[in-house]
């Protein structure tokens, strides 16, 4: 449905069933007072771009719906773009509206740090979701782990000057586990060692890129303060922001969560056709924490990163590229 059908589906909608939250324009935004309701607002984004005062957006998402303008929308955290559902969207806010909300007040902030304040910001923001009631709720509700699944790993190959790294857990869909997760630190941080080394290319075995990141050990680490330390030691993307020019990632087929946060940090990303992408952590009552709130929000901007996480949408290659998530497709 193209956006301003959408748009006027959406406030003939929540009219009937008297649900506040869509204004007319963004003068309505600028003027109202501190109870938008929540713990979503849709403003119309087909208003005149200058019409947003000073005042600080409220501390859950504010979505548009209607044109992008390019005026006016740091007080907007994402725009409805064609091909997204605001109903779906309203939903999944509904559904984890703390998670959110911690999101878009991360991505605002992410434009003001450069990228290690970045990392540490978005490891603080996950850490306090990880004792919350929505995550909780989602562990008690998704399926046990696979005990038959082996330990995942790293396979690295050296070609003269270039370090070939290969995700190799394709019997999980190259689920990232702690194992993976501490080979692809070393392995980026022997790149940022050796000088000689003038790039690293990472692929994944098999059908896909990654899954993401190993659901079965979501909530292993009881403290949340305990496993924010974990990850400032351990987080793969710590050591590939240092080597992000040198950083190539090759995607084939699912690259979701952790695979694509860390992927997006790459100085160079490529696709073939058939793949696609997807953050669907909202639904878990977080938000990417692997550094994809940061990596997005730099080849994407924070609206469409904010866009992704909300909807939990998957994306195609080509669409891929027209954002510029990636940078070149291949057959």
């Amino acid at each position: 449905m193209p956006v301003r059908e959408h748009r006027e589906s959406l406030r003939d909608h929540m009219k009937s069933v008297g649900i506040g939250g869509v204004t007319g324009s963004r003068s309505r935004f600028a003027s109202s007072g501190p109870d938008w309701g929540g713990p979503i607002s849709f403003i119309d984004g087909d208003s005149a771009p200058n019409d947003v005062d000073g005042r600080d957006p409220p501390p859950w998402p504010v979505v548009g719906i209607g044109a992008h303008h390019e005026g006016g929308t740091e007080k907007l955290d994402t725009f409805v773009e064609d091909g997204f559902d605001p109903f779906q969207i309203r939903k999944a806010v509904e559904a984890c509206p703390i998670a959110a909300a911690t999101l878009v007040q991360l991505l605002r902030l992410l434009p003001s740090l450069g990228l290690k304040d970045g990392l540490v910001a978005e490891s603080l923001a996950y850490a306090a979701l990880q004792g919350s009631n929505e995550h909780r709720t989602w562990l008690a509700r998704r399926a046990p782990p696979d005990a038959k699944r082996g330990p995942g790993a790293v396979r690295l190959v050296r070609e003269g000057d270039t370090v070939i790294a290969t995700l190799d857990r394709a019997g999980a869909g190259n689920a990232i586990d702690r194992s993976m997760r501490d080979a692809l630190s070393e392995a980026f941080a022997l790149v940022n060692l050796d000088p000689t080394i003038t790039s690293i290319t990472l692929r994944g075995e098999g059908r896909c890129f990654s899954v993401g990141a190993d659901i079965g050990e979501f909530g292993t680490t009881l403290d949340p303060a305990t496993a924010h330390a974990i990850r400032r030691r351990t987080l793969p993307a710590n050591q590939a922001v240092l080597c992000a020019d040198r950083f190539v990632a090759e995607i084939d087929g699912a690259c979701v969560g952790a695979g694509l946060e860390l992927a997006a940090f790459a100085g160079r990303v490529t696709a073939t056709r058939r793949s696609w992408f997807q953050l669907p952590e909202l639904a878990m009552g977080i938000i990417p924490g692997a550094g994809g709130c940061v990596s997005l929000t730099r080849r994407i901007g924070r609206h469409r990163t904010a866009l992704l996480v909300l909807s939990g949408r998957r994306l195609s290659a080509k669409k891929a590229l027209e954002w510029g998530l990636v940078d070149a497709l291949v057959d």
